[in-house]
C-alpha cells in the first residue's frame, strides 16, 4: 500500500489566502472500511473488448505508469471465443491484473419491446429462464476457463451464481460485480446487493457525496464508481472529487471510463479502431486522475497491486438442499 501524504482541498490554500470561505472538511463522513489489505481505492480500465484491446491498455498503462487491479469487459463472455478469454485471462495473470467478464444475455439485446420505451422496461435484466441459464452458461465457461472475476446485471443472476458458488459449482474465489446500469441508488438497495452475493457494486455516477456516506453507514462491499462516465450513463467527469470519492466511499474501485465517446457494445471488428482508440484514451484519463490525486496529496491509500478479494461480507443464508 503507498504510503499516505498530508491531502489538500483543490485550490484551498490559494482561496484562503485572499480571505474565500473554503468549507472545512468533517471527518464523521469519512468512510471507515478498506479493503482487507488495508488499503482504501484501486482502479479499473473498463470497456476492454478483446486481447487486442487489451493489449493497447496494457503497452500505455506500461507507458504512462498507471497501475491497473482490474479489467472488465462489456460486450459478455458469449462474444467472445474460448481462445481470446484464455488469452486474456493470461495477459492479466502475467501482470497479477483480475479480469471480469459480463455475463449475457440480457434484456437490451433480446426481443422484448419494453426496452425500447421511454420507461426502459427490464432495462438489463435477463427476461426468461432462458436468458438466465444463458448467464449461468457463460459463467460457468468463463470460470471453466480461468476467469474468476463476473459481471452481473441482474439480481436474479447474481444469487444464482452466488448459490453455485456456495455450492462449489463455481470456484470458491470467484467474486462478483454488479453492473452500474443497474446500480443502487440508496443505501438499503446497496446492502441487498451485498447480501444477494454481489463482491462489488457500481452505483451510478450521479449519486452526491453524501450519498456515498449513507451507503458507507450500512454496507463495507467495495464500491466501483465511474470517475467520467460513458454517455449512456450520463457522461459525467468527476475528476476533481476524486480524492473525496475515495474518503466517503472507501473501499472503492475509480473506474477511468471515457465520455463524448460512441457506445461499442456489444463489440465487433466493424468497431476495431474506435475501440482500440478509446482504450488508449481510458489509460490516458487514469493518469490524469492519479496526477490530480498527486497534486492533492491524496494518492497514498491504495491497495497493493494484485489485490483482488473483498474481504469478509454479509451475505443471506442460502437454503438448505441448494
Amino acid at each position: 500500500m503507498t504510503a499516505p501524504s498530508a491531502p489538500r482541498r483543490p485550490g484551498g490554500e490559494a482561496l484562503a489566502r485572499i480571505g474565500h470561505p473554503v468549507p472545512a472538511v468533517d471527518r464523521a463522513d469519512t468512510s471507515p472500511h478498506a479493503f482487507p489489505d488495508g488499503g482504501t481505492w484501486r482502479t479499473e480500465i473498463p470497456s476492454v473488448e478483446g486481447p487486442e484491446a487489451l493489449a493497447v491498455v496494457l503497452k500505455e498503462s506500461a507507458r504512462l505508469d498507471v497501475p491497473v487491479h482490474r479489467i472488465s469487459q462489456g460486450s459478455g463472455v458469449w462474444m467472445l471465443t474460448d481462445d481470446e478469454i484464455t488469452e486474456m485471462v493470461e495477459s492479466c495473470a502475467e501482470r497479477d491484473i483480475e479480469l471480469c467478464l459480463f455475463t449475457g444475455p440480457r434484456g437490451t439485446w433480446d426481443i422484448g419491446a419494453g426496452t425500447r420505451t421511454e420507461s426502459g422496461g427490464a432495462g438489463l435484466r435477463a427476461r426468461g429462464h432462458d436468458a438466465l441459464a444463458g448467464c449461468v452458461e457463460d459463467a460457468l465457461r468463463a470460470a471453466g476457463l480461468g476467469v474468476r472475476c463476473l459481471l452481473v446485471a441482474d439480481e436474479g443472476v447474481l444469487w444464482t451464481l452466488h448459490r453455485l458458488r456456495a455450492a462449489g459449482e463455481l470456484p470458491a474465489d470467484t467474486t462478483f460485480k454488479l453492473s452500474a446500469l443497474t446500480g443502487p441508488v440508496n443505501p438499503a438497495s446497496y446492502a441487498v446487493y451485498e447480501q444477494l452475493g454481489a463482491d462489488s457494486v457500481n452505483v451510478p455516477s450521479d449519486l452526491t457525496l453524501d450519498h456515498l456516506t449513507e451507503i458507507r453507514r450500512g454496507s463495507r462491499a467495495p464500491m466501483d464508481m465511474y470517475v467520467e462516465a460513458p454517455d449512456d450513463l450520463g457522461g459525467y467527469i468527476r475528476m476533481y472529487e476524486s480524492a473525496e470519492l475515495i474518503r466517503r466511499g472507501a473501499p472503492i474501485y475509480l473506474k477511468f471510463g471515457l465520455s463524448r465517446s460512441p457506445g461499442i457494445y456489444p463489440y465487433g471488428a466493424q468497431l476495431r479502431e474506435h475501440t482500440l482508440a478509446t482504450a488508449r484514451e481510458r489509460v490516458r484519463r487514469g493518469r490524469l486522475v492519479l496526477d490530480l490525486l498527486a497534486r492533492l496529496g491524496s494518492d497514498g491509500g491504495m491497495s497493493p497491486l494484485g489485490s483482488r478479494l473483498p474481504g469478509d461480507l454479509r451475505r443471506f443464508p442460502v437454503p438448505e438442499g441448494d
